[in-house]
């Protein structure tokens, strides 16, 4: 399709005016192309050759108007660091139009309604972070917005007194709607929008249960269950989201909003990577319980729609449900086939030994893929500074995995253990080049972005642990 042909629709304004607020982008001074995602761009049957147009970059500035276009802003609310706030919104996001099921947003477009002394602009870091990070989650195979692609500019733009340049990442997803957009509209007592939003997005998202016996009963266990399958796939790769406040979290169960996210380096159960989260609230094991936290406050905001004990039933059994997803995924990264007793200890006694240890996580475990049973642990060995106790737990290991067969296990877990993600020095590297007007490195970044669990032997000095320098760093929500 040429971009000349595209045409874009709107189903989120068919709900009352108090949902969004009609807007236009504003366009960024000297804007130019950094990167574009062919595959997204092919999603939405975009021309390839067109990516390569002023159009497109026009596009993502918000100045090419597609048919059908009429961008607007969306409302809600949200619980920030456990305190609610009854108004937030889109103050740097406008959306411009949906594609099929994938709605078009660009982030840094502007000041909206719901800026709040705000500037509507995002910098070059962000955006570079964003952009990189939702293709890697993507083919890490964990459910995540998408960037169709990235532009910078000479657009001033001023954070913390220091002066960087303003840039757009067009994001694209199935769903914009948060738990947060749910408590706007209950904490007003507006209970007929309440419901209108409630269908929408059943419609939108969950189809299946449209029709049958209480359905917004049906719809908090869609989501509690999609949220504790996503809370068990971010453990399970060792990401640390950094910001879970319930304006940020998808009805849809994607990964959503990245600010000061983090994959680990040493692993530590008690990570931080938010710089502003001095009490560790939403540290890296504290993920699943904010996570239940937050569905506790998305039950309260549909009670007026079904009665709340029903809910609170389902909710009872959340920990159980997280707890298969994780122990699912975690015997597939270490080759486990079936369950027998003493798998749980096994894992939970790998996490302990490699905090006391300082490994790094995607390092051992994907050094453990090559593992053969009762074979040379030099590789292992050499991850850690002390053999104890990763001896003692491979002594464990070898027992549990001497009747798997060892072709299909190192198979299943380099299918399931990246060699590479992309730690936070990696994205300064890409962003202090691109600063400097070099987006070769946020180019190496995507490829291996796009294949993490490649060799990539060009790469090979990202695939090793953190540089000590770098490892653990806190960031802001800007960064």
């Amino acid at each position: 399709m040429k971009l000349n042909e595209l045409k874009v629709s709107n189903p989120y304004l068919a709900l009352d005016p108090e949902f969004y607020e009609r807007v236009k982008p504003d366009p960024l001074e000297k804007a130019h192309l950094i990167h574009v995602n062919k595959t997204v761009a092919k999603t939405l049957n975009i021309d390839e050759e067109e990516l390569e147009s002023e159009d497109f970059v026009r596009l993502l500035n918000g100045e090419f108007e597609a048919e059908g276009s009429d961008p607007f802003a969306m409302c809600y609310a949200g619980h920030q660091f456990g305190h609610f706030v009854p108004r937030l919104g889109d103050g740097r996001a406008i959306n411009i139009g949906t594609i099929d099921k994938f709605q078009l947003q660009l982030k840094g477009a502007g000041i909206t309604e719901y800026s709040r002394m705000g500037d509507g602009r995002a910098v070059l870091r962000s955006s570079i972070r964003e952009y990189l990070m939702s293709e890697a989650m993507t083919n890490l195979r964990i459910p995540t917005t998408l960037c169709l692609g990235i532009i910078g500019s000479e657009h001033p733009v001023s954070r913390q007194g220091i002066e960087e340049t303003g840039a757009i990442v067009c994001r694209v997803s199935t769903s914009w709607v948060r738990f947060g957009t749910f408590e706007y509209f209950a904490a007003n007592g507006e209970f007929e929008k309440l419901k209108a939003l409630a269908d929408y997005v059943i419609n939108e998202n969950f189809p299946h249960i449209n029709g049958r016996p209480d359905p917004y009963k049906l719809l908090f266990n869609e989501v509690m269950v999609i949220t504790s399958r996503l809370l068990a796939q971010w453990m399970s790769v060792g990401f640390n989201h950094g910001v879970m406040n319930t304006d940020n979290m998808s009805i849809a169960g994607l990964t959503i909003d990245y600010g000061p996210f983090a994959f680990l380096d040493d692993f530590k159960h008690g990570n931080v990577c938010n710089h502003t989260d001095t009490e560790g609230r939403y540290s890296y094991e504290s993920q699943p319980a904010v996570s239940k936290w937050n569905l506790e406050r998305l039950m309260k905001a549909l009670s007026p729609l079904t009665p709340i004990e029903g809910m609170e039933k389902l909710l009872s059994i959340y920990d159980k449900i997280y707890a298969r997803y994780t122990h699912y995924y975690m015997c597939k990264k270490l080759g486990l086939e079936g369950t027998v007793e003493g798998d749980p200890d096994l894992i939970d006694d790998m996490y302990d030994m490699l905090e006391k240890l300082k490994v790094d996580y995607t390092l051992f475990l994907r050094t453990l893929s090559h593992y053969k049973h009762k074979g040379d642990r030099s590789d292992l060995l050499a991850t850690a500074l002390y053999h104890e106790p990763m001896n003692e737990w491979l002594d464990v290991y070898d027992e549990r995995i001497k009747y798997i067969d060892p072709t299909e296990r190192r198979n299943q877990m380099l299918n399931v253990n990246p060699k590479y993600v992309l730690k936070n020095y990696m994205l300064q590297e890409g962003i202090d080049a691109a600063e400097k007007g070099d987006f070769s490195v946020v180019d190496n970044l995507f490829k291996i972005a796009k294949q993490p669990f490649e060799e990539h032997p060009e790469f090979e000095r990202w695939a090793k642990a953190t540089p000590k320098e770098f490892r653990n760093q806190r960031l802001s929500c800007s960064s």
